[in-house]
């Protein structure tokens, strides 16, 4: 094997659809000389004359038309192998898995509409989503996902990117709070008593860091692990809640086990704007099934929250 010349296939393809040194060459791009040459390697690699004089021309040996079918579809399938995957397929006959990381509130929001649009294209398709507890690149890189939904942040320098929407953080209390009564200030806000998510358990965030350039900090009780549980208590108690505004839904999408009885408003103090995108593995870049998918997802999200974007 390794002495094995792969270039002799597409060569030897030719000669024995040609079956004349003159038509391979032309095939091929060669000269005649230079293929008077490789039909010699081949006879030398196979053993065997493969195509001899007869009168003016050439004609096959018993091996080279016991080889000729074979050749021929040996050929074919390099070529596919080694060829740019057609951007064009069947999405109607697709059977594919894709997997989705995403944090609770974005499940919330969008896997209703992207289950409904998946399945109205491709209803062979599965989709699964995964709970996102770290931020890691391994998943992407070992395959166990398809498209990691969230903030860029520090994530793997080679993950491909694209933007999906904009976001921001809002407070959010039960109907009938008395932080609704007046002015929503930095100092009622702070004097409030507050339910934190933090997948790693902070009790701060940007809003602490705004709220201590006026000299103030606010009062966190208690940590859940994501934006519907804060959602859950802030109903049920007088505790504000800090989520993004995609949580709450737009009146496009329903969410309304989440934002029923509850009540958003614009917070006192700037925090940074969040910006969502999908990621992937650039491994995955030329797969039209994947490429197909992942448009499928920025689509849905543009239409569920132009708003947004």
């Amino acid at each position: 094997m390794d002495n094995l010349d792969l270039n002799l296939l597409p060569a030897l393809d030719a000669l024995l659809t040609e079956v004349s040194v003159t038509g391979a060459a032309r095939r091929l791009g060669l000269s005649p000389s230079a293929m008077s040459r490789t039909l010699a390697r081949l006879r030398s690699a196979t053993g065997d004359p493969l195509l001899v004089r007869a009168g003016r021309g050439l004609v096959p040996t018993p091996r080279a038309a016991e080889l000729r079918d074979r050749v021929h579809e040996l050929a074919r399938e390099a070529r596919a192998v080694l060829s740019p995957q057609a951007g064009q397929f069947e999405i109607a006959t697709l059977e594919r898995t894709f997997a989705i990381r995403a944090n609770e509130g974005f499940i919330a929001l969008f896997s209703a509409p992207l289950v409904a649009a998946i399945a109205d294209a491709a209803p062979r398709v599965r989709l699964r989503f995964a709970p996102k507890p770290v931020k890691d690149a391994a998943p992407l890189r070992e395959g166990q996902i398809d498209l990691e939904i969230g903030v860029l942040g520090e994530f793997a320098p080679e993950v491909r990117t694209h933007f999906l929407f904009r976001d921001k953080f809002l407070g959010v209390v039960r109907d009938g709070h008395p932080l609704l009564k007046g002015p929503v200030t930095p100092e009622r806000y702070a004097a409030s008593r507050h339910i934190a998510a933090s997948r790693k358990g902070s009790f701060t965030g940007p809003v602490d860091d705004a709220l201590e350039k006026l000299g103030l900090s606010r009062e966190v009780i208690a940590v859940v692990p994501g934006f519907p549980d804060a959602l859950r208590i802030a109903r049920q108690s007088d505790l504000v809640a800090l989520v993004p505004r995609s949580c709450l839904g737009n009146g496009l999408v329903g969410t309304e086990p989440f934002s029923q009885g509850l009540v958003s408003f614009e917070l006192p103090v700037a925090t940074p704007e969040i910006l969502i995108s999908a990621m992937w593995h650039p491994r995955m870049d030329a797969d039209p099934a994947h490429r197909w998918f992942r448009n499928t997802v920025v689509g849905v999200c543009r239409r569920a929250v132009p708003l947004f974007s």
